[in-house]
């Protein structure tokens, strides 16, 4: 039976291990000090972090941050310090991954709408999303659920430089 809970100081290990993994499946760079040091401080990086469990193990997981409203308007592109990002948008949803193992069991959706409600229940309105050009399962799910797809960036700090697009959800 699958679960989707808040996440817990234990679990870091799971959580640094199921995003490693479906690094190492797509061919990303793993940059334990850059890239990826936010994996390693959950608390430190995200207002709020879940995992999915699957018969008591975790397979995935997915965070939220909070952030002042961003200049313009939903559904536009603006630009921050030269980096694209999601106008009118007031939080993020990240690192949305899911080990092969725990696909199919709808715990994408689930987390996504986990962070959704969160975000709604929070006053937030509008959520930043950006996704590697490589994860279109990530994008066919977002856009089901009513995302509108609003442009492209390579996001700062990428080691591989790989183009995401870039989505923008909104909470009601």
């Amino acid at each position: 039976m699958a679960l989707i809970r808040a996440f817990r100081e234990a679990d870091a290990s799971s959580v640094v291990a199921v995003v490693r993994r479906v690094f190492d499946e797509y061919g990303f760079a793993w940059v334990e000090d850059g890239y990826c040091v936010d994996l390693y401080d959950v608390p430190g990086h995200y207002d709020a972090f879940w995992v999915a469990e699957l018969q008591g193990r975790v397979v995935g997981g997915v965070g939220l941050k909070l952030h002042d409203t961003l200049p313009g308007q939903v559904g536009e592109v603006w630009s921050q310090d030269g980096v694209p990002r999601a106008a009118g948008s007031d939080c993020e949803l990240c690192r949305l991954y899911v080990v092969p193992e725990g696909r199919g069991h709808r715990l994408g959706l689930l987390l996504t709408e986990t962070v959704r409600a969160e975000a709604q229940s929070r006053g937030r309105l509008a959520i930043e999303l950006w996704s590697d050009f490589k994860l279109t399962h990530a994008h066919a799910l977002y856009e089901r659920l009513g995302a509108v797809r609003i442009g492209q960036r390579v996001c700062p700090g990428d080691p591989d430089e790989s183009p995401e697009w870039g989505f923008v959800l909104r909470t009601p």
